[in-house]
């Protein structure tokens, strides 16, 4: 509907405009600087911060998944640097073209359960194999992509269902937060305490505002360590694939269905539950090209995001929907800097202590936590809604496979199983 808005003000204005000069522009360049015009206009601070902070929770978290793989793998520091080149540049440039493109907050990450399919895999698993799996995974998530499976798939999960997963993917989230009480009290209680003043106070400053503050703390108290920290560029190297049975079953089929359910099937909640109707099929198609395009340079599959999202789908972002794709803008041109950066940018935020990410991503994840638990409450199929937000949230894994998987497996199976599906009765006729 906001974009209905916004084409229809457009469809308003002139197709040409005059210079001073009296000669008339073409109706291309009136185009080009109308969408650069509503960009500046729509620009804000807070949907800046969120994607900032997207970034930042992907780097201090599934980064490290990423960097046990390369240990796993004896990697160089040269080859892991490449490695956040590929994941960071696929991520920067499908996200910033999706969200400028669709005009929602489309965020894009690598896949980060994917990732975890690395570690018991090497060293047995060579570089050029992995490389190759992720080229195969890659083509047949286009492949899925351009024939809509996914989208045929969506039309069978409830609402309150999708709702329950993600709630139980945010909960540990919203958990940690307290938790570094335990090891900086000072630091997490201050955290903590501010926030409840940013909310009433300041509430669409609230994130910014909560990490310059966690900042200034740490800063004060000598929990930061940035003399370690210099600018460094990345030299992407490429790496040729090579392919085997063992590469495929044990790695690019694995990483297919990790992504589909672990990246896919609650990024799309998140942005269904946010009122953006932005189309499954188009993402994947990008997302895929992306991973094809970087998979040499040791990118893992790139995917829409799934925590991270929700910190920029939100009113945190900004109040208003229709602007919100800026976070989305943004997230992709940080994601930009961190991989032209990678080695220095990692060094930053290793910098920074691990109690203040963790505390921060918990709080501003507040509110799509509320918001999931709301819909799971007022769900019509409420059971299993629970079900699946109680099994999501134990983290719960078989046969490889993650708790958000079996969260909706089981939650879709207990919706079929509860439902009444008894007619109801018919009106007496009148005599």
């Amino acid at each position: 509907m906001h974009q209905a808005v916004r084409h229809q003000q457009d469809s308003s204005r002139p197709d040409t405009a005059r210079d001073t000069a009296g000669a008339t522009s073409p109706p291309m360049a009136n185009n080009v600087s109308g969408a650069l015009a509503s960009f500046w206009s729509d620009w804000s601070v807070s949907a800046v911060v969120a994607g900032f902070l997207a970034v930042l929770v992907s780097l201090s978290g599934p980064l490290t998944i990423f960097y046990q793989a390369a240990q796993a793998a004896h990697l160089s520091n040269e080859m892991f640097a490449s490695w956040v080149w590929g994941i960071c540049i696929g991520a920067a440039v499908a996200g910033v073209f999706l969200s400028w493109v669709m005009k929602a907050p489309v965020i894009t990450a690598w896949s980060a359960p994917g990732t975890a399919l690395l570690i018991p895999l090497f060293p047995g698993l060579s570089i050029n194999e992995a490389v190759g799996a992720y080229i195969t995974a890659a083509a047949l998530l286009l492949a899925i992509g351009l024939s809509g499976g996914f989208t045929r798939l969506m039309a069978h999960v409830p609402k309150g269902i999708a709702s329950g997963m993600m709630a139980g993917i945010l909960l540990p989230f919203g958990l940690n937060a307290f938790k570094g009480s335990g090891t900086l009290p000072l630091l997490t209680g201050g955290m903590i305490l501010s926030f409840l003043v940013y909310k009433r106070c300041f509430p669409r400053y609230c994130v910014v505002l909560l990490l310059a503050t966690g900042a200034a703390i740490a800063f004060a108290t000598g929990l930061t360590h940035f003399s370690g920290v210099r600018l460094e560029l990345v030299a992407p190297r490429l790496i040729a694939p090579a392919w085997s049975w063992t590469s495929t079953f044990s790695l690019a089929l694995p990483l297919v269905l990790t992504t589909l359910t672990g990246q896919y099937l609650p990024g799309m909640a998140i942005l269904r539950s946010s009122g953006y109707d932005s189309p499954v099929r188009s993402i994947i198609v990008v997302n895929s090209l992306a991973s094809l395009a970087t998979a040499l340079a040791g990118g893992i599959t790139i995917a829409i995001a799934a925590i991270t999202a929700a910190m920029c789908t939100g009113r945190d972002a900004h109040e208003d929907p229709a602007r919100r794709y800026i976070a989305g803008i943004a997230n992709g041109l940080f994601y930009l800097l961190a991989g032209a950066f990678g080695g220095s940018v990692v060094m930053l935020f290793g910098a920074l202590p691990h109690e203040l990410i963790v505390t921060l991503a918990g709080l501003a994840l507040l509110g799509p936590v509320t918001v999931n638990l709301v819909h799971v409450a007022n769900a019509p199929e409420r059971d299993a809604a629970v079900l699946t937000f109680l099994a999501t949230a134990s983290g719960m894994t078989l046969f490889g496979l993650g708790s958000a998987f079996w969260g909706i497996l089981i939650g879709v199976v207990a919706h079929r199983l509860l439902r009444d599906d008894t007619p109801a009765p018919a009106s007496p006729k009148p005599s």
